[in-house]
């Protein structure tokens, strides 16, 4: 199995009582020791402007600006985006931002593309809404945008949503064909049919019964089309809390509430329990178990939040000594 991070930047409250100041400092830092741990692949972040679990005004960092920072800062790790909503950007333009972070990175960027869904900040921002149907054409479209360019160098669609007519990309970047394509969300009659024509991985859901069933979706779509579907990685997403015993599980989860009680008082209970109803929540060898189970449905790639990483890498440190060595 292979094992992505998420650097905190802010939008899951994983800043709160940090001064904007040392913001850079805290994420760098982390990146530096992500980079230096040969344990973990890749290091992500989140593509959104307001946060959650309510846009509460906490800090929110861009995504696109923070990859192409940890491209000048990092050597090694590879950099994702878990995911970049389609609609934020025009597609033609987003390849051009990919293709230079790629260039700068040294050809270790990863292109996670969804249809996006937190409904506030695509009106706060003047996107409007569209319908869940049409945004997932935008991402249909922007993709095709993606490849042309990627390959080509030269793109020229006429969409319903999106319309490019020669716009042209140079330099390419540095990977071959573009920064590999991770698509996400678990729509089983349009996104994981364009995840069978276009992806190198997939992203859904990680809880056991729901990855199967999302999993032989995809297996469909692919046989559709005459696409092997071991071609594709399947990925998951996993908020973890973990200890070397039960109590440092409680301990972990009821510092999980005192933070979230410092904007959302109201709300700390529910997203503590949450937490502690998580996939990925227990000792070493409860996670360990949780994780080669999945690994035996197919999941090829785990991503690990962790809440408190900001603050204190000691669980994040647990997980790289004693979870990673006994799943590679």
């Amino acid at each position: 199995m292979r094992f992505g991070t998420f650097i905190p930047q802010g939008w899951r409250q994983d800043l709160t009582g940090i001064e904007p100041r040392e913001h850079w400092a805290v994420m760098n830092g982390l990146a530096q020791h992500v980079d230096a741990t040969e344990g973990w692949e890749s290091l992500w972040v989140y593509d959104h402007f307001h946060a959650i679990p309510e846009p509460n005004g906490e800090s929110v960092h861009e995504a696109w600006s923070l990859i192409s920072a940890f491209a000048a800062s990092t050597s090694r790790v590879r950099l994702g985006q878990m995911c970049t909503c389609m609609a934020y950007r025009n597609p033609a333009y987003l390849a051009k931002v990919a293709a230079t972070a790629d260039v700068i990175s040294g050809g270790r960027v990863e292109m996670g593309i969804g249809a996006g869904w937190y409904e506030h900040e695509w009106r706060a921002y003047g996107y409007g809404f569209p319908t869940a149907g049409q945004r997932i054409a935008m991402l249909d479209e922007g993709v095709q945008i993606f490849k042309q360019l990627w390959t080509n160098g030269v793109a020229t669609l006429d969409g319903e949503h999106y319309q490019v007519a020669g716009a042209q990309l140079a330099p390419l970047p540095l990977q071959e064909d573009g920064p590999p394509l991770w698509i996400a969300g678990g729509g089983e009659r349009k996104t994981l049919r364009i995840a069978a024509e276009h992806a190198q991985y997939t992203n859904f859901d990680g809880t056991p019964e729901t990855f199967a069933h999302k999993s032989d979706v995809l297996r469909g779509h692919c046989d559709a089309i005459g696409r092997p579907f071991d071609e594709i990685v399947r990925s998951a997403n996993y908020n973890i809390v973990i200890g070397e015993t039960q109590a440092d599980v409680d301990d972990r989860i009821a510092w999980i509430e005192e933070h979230y009680a410092l904007t959302l008082p109201e709300r700390a209970p529910q997203l503590a329990e949450d937490f502690r109803n998580g996939p990925l929540v227990g000792t070493v060898e409860q996670v360990v178990e949780k994780l080669q189970h999945m690994e035996g449905l197919g999941l090829g790639y785990a991503i690990i939040y962790f809440a408190d990483a900001a603050y204190d890498r000691s669980s994040m440190e647990l997980f790289e000594s004693q979870v990673i060595p006994e799943l590679r």
